[in-house]
């Protein structure tokens, strides 16, 4: 199935869409953007030239995904998170030749109001909480709350806190098994 695109939303000559990819209303897409299969751009979204995308993603109303992000398979942006691509911006000083690369990781989970301070890394399946801003590189798994964001636990890949315990944990939701300690979530198995 062809990308479906509203028709108040432009489309940029150049830019590639997935087939199944849904682009509602009021969206910007450059011409640079490559966008996967089966995605969803919600209202308002702005998509930069430089600007990768997987396959899965759902990108929630009001976010602006500037250049130099990119977005790996099954991501969630929630809605009006904030990206940004230059550490130190000033509108009479030009610094697009200063963007930093911005990384999140398959399955990573952004909530909404959230902030990515260019430069890091989200790893696989990490989980930054509703309106938490996050200035350095996150482990996979990795539960991310507060202003700046602090590690407060590991999450599922299906989205569930897991047991604070360390050691052999298991998924109380899907029942998926997990070796986590301080620094490391290790999946054990992938099913429960």
């Amino acid at each position: 199935m062809p990308a479906v695109i509203h028709p108040s939303a432009i489309v940029d000559e150049g830019a590639t869409l997935g087939d199944g990819t849904h682009v509602w209303h009021w969206v910007h897409v450059c011409p640079g953007a490559r966008i996967g299969d089966r995605c969803s751009l919600g209202q308002n979204v702005f998509v930069g030239n430089d600007v990768a995308i997987g396959n899965n993603v759902r990108i929630q109303n009001n976010v602006s995904v500037y250049d130099a992000v990119t977005l790996e398979d099954d991501v969630f942006c929630g809605p009006s998170m904030v990206f940004t691509n230059v550490i130190n911006p000033r509108s009479a000083v030009a610094r697009k030749n200063e963007y930093r690369r911005t990384l999140v990781c398959r399955g990573a989970t952004l909530g909404a109001n959230s902030t990515i301070i260019c430069g890091v890394t989200i790893g696989e399946y990490a989980f930054i909480g509703a309106g938490a801003v996050v200035g350095r590189n996150v482990l996979p798994h990795a539960l991310m709350v507060g202003v700046p964001a602090r590690q407060t636990g590991w999450m599922c890949r299906c989205g569930v806190k897991l047991p604070e315990t360390p050691g052999n944990v298991s998924c109380p939701e899907c029942g998926i098994n997990y070796r986590t300690d301080g620094s490391t979530c290790t999946l054990l198995s992938s099913e429960g």
